[in-house]
């Protein structure tokens, strides 16, 4: 190998190495500080079974208490548990202080004309960036209704149930399956099932209904023979291994590290190029030198 075939392939090389070395420090930053995190919730009751309605989910550093099992609801808790509403809620986490993000996640509704609500069978996602660099973004909450019912409601009572994010910030993620035995009753609303005071089965107007003025604890399951057993007969979720959701976070490629494959895949076959074309230069100048 002469000096200029050496030098010319040490530049390259050099520049080749540069190159990675700059994608990949980009690549460690932005993976070690931000996530595109995907929160899917999906609706296992069998057909005519319970309907979950628009499902809250936030991001918070551990301390976001959605209830106390044997405590009166908060009035957020009660909306959301007797009307489905998640303002409230959100309204609620966004001034704790515990975190910034949050989000509701909207089911395809049972006709075209009904609220956004999951019904069986169907599965509904949503999208969300998480900084797992901040120690507020660590942890994970949900909370929907149940429907048809009074005050029925999904969601989890400890705030440290959920980590999806080690202290380093490395993701870790969930997938769990909310089962019949995990139904509340916010304490809220008398369980008449009265058509017009209960959910999807005849209530038209918000905060309809008998107050209780009792405290949340494990809903007991719905009238037999009652209105909401008559219009959902799978609706009985004392069952024995009743499913009611499945909720997963996991997190998925960035268009970034998308790009950055497709820019390793380059370098690699420039790479390869050049390492032809240089032995194809050396084996040419060789054999001219034999035929001089």
């Amino acid at each position: 190998m002469n000096n200029q075939h050496l030098a010319a392939f040490l530049n390259h090389q050099s520049i080749v190495t540069m190159a990675f070395g700059v994608f990949s420090a980009l690549t460690m930053t932005s993976a070690a500080t931000a996530g595109t995190l995907k929160v899917t919730v999906e609706n296992l009751a069998p057909q005519q079974g319970v309907v979950v309605t628009p499902l809250w989910v936030g991001f918070h550093d551990g301390n976001f208490d959605i209830f106390n099992s044997g405590e009166v609801a908060s009035s957020s808790l009660e909306r959301l548990a007797e009307d489905g509403s998640t303002a409230p809620i959100a309204n609620q986490f966004l001034a704790s202080g515990t975190g910034l993000i949050e989000g509701t996640i909207f089911g395809p509704g049972i006709s075209p004309t009904s609220p956004p609500v999951i019904p069986p069978g169907e599965i509904a996602s949503r999208i969300f960036e998480v900084d797992s660099s901040l120690a507020s973004s660590h942890y994970f909450s949900y909370a929907a209704m149940i429907v048809p019912s009074n005050d029925a409601f999904i969601a989890n009572g400890n705030p440290l149930t959920f980590k999806i994010f080690d202290d380093a910030g490395k993701f870790i993620g969930a997938d769990f399956i909310v089962s019949g035995n995990n139904i509340w009753d916010a304490g809220t609303e008398v369980n008449d099932e009265i058509p017009g005071n209960t959910a999807l089965l005849g209530q038209t107007t918000p905060n309809t209904g008998v107050t209780e003025n009792g405290v949340v604890r494990l809903h007991p399951g719905f009238i037999p023979g009652g209105n909401i057993l008559s219009a959902f007969p799978n609706a009985d979720f004392t069952t024995s291994g009743y499913q009611v959701a499945r909720i997963k976070i996991e997190q998925v490629p960035e268009p970034g590290n998308t790009t950055g494959l497709l820019i390793t895949g380059g370098l690699l076959w420039m790479g390869y190029r050049f390492r032809k074309q240089f032995s194809l230069g050396i084996e040419e100048t060789d054999r001219v030198k034999r035929m001089l």
